[in-house]
């Protein structure tokens, strides 16, 4: 069963949807991803299926481009707002699974939804790390997508990801450090001395 579930509205941002899943089906294989036009052979259940596939993936990627939030129906009404609305279902399927969902922004200046946005059932994903696919640099975004989902998936998390996209690894240091040990009685937590001194008690 494909690991990654990529939850997507058709009319959002195509292209870069589909950028997003050659390149990971590149990194990870294209086993690993669920995506429904490709994924769903003819004939199958649609909605089994996808509600099976929310609810037991180990990680959903929520593609959200800038009409996402407000694509509506012909009648006017706001998609999101449907109960039946399959995104809405897919999101609300994997969280109540305890899934963990990560919301993927496409574009440079797509923001993440506010909670008083979204439908109760998916407002949750108002408050989860995101990860960015700026289109000025699409190469080098689909590059760390594609890393700090492998991350994720083998356990290893290389940290939370900024409003660039760019990760931060706990393990990384720049600068070069010299350490020190201290014997502090009564105990103590590490702390940064100074830009290139770091003093660890023992």
């Amino acid at each position: 069963m494909p690991r990654v579930f990529l939850s997507f509205r058709k009319p959002d941002s195509r292209w870069m949807r589909d950028r997003v899943y050659r390149a990971l089906s590149e990194r990870l294989g294209a086993d690993e991803i669920f995506k429904s036009g490709q994924s769903i052979p003819p004939g199958a259940d649609f909605a089994e299926i996808l509600r099976r596939q929310a609810a037991e993936c180990e990680l959903m990627c929520v593609l959200i481009g800038p009409g996402w939030l407000d694509a509506r129906g012909e009648d006017g009404v706001r998609l999101l707002d449907r109960d039946h609305d399959w995104v809405r279902v897919e999101i609300a399927t994997a969280l109540r699974a305890g899934n963990r969902v990560v919301p993927v922004l496409l574009g440079d200046a797509t923001p993440l939804p506010d909670a008083s946005t979204l439908p109760a059932v998916i407002a949750e994903l108002a408050g989860l790390q995101f990860l960015r696919v700026p289109e000025t640099h699409l190469a080098d975004g689909l590059a760390h997508l594609g890393d700090e989902l492998a991350s994720l998936l083998s356990g290893t998390d290389t940290g939370p990801a900024d409003e660039l996209g760019h990760g931060t690894s706990p393990a990384a240091d720049p600068e070069p450090s010299m350490t020190m040990t201290a014997h502090v009685s009564g105990g103590g937590s590490a702390y940064q001395a100074a830009c290139d001194q770091t003093i660890r008690l023992a």
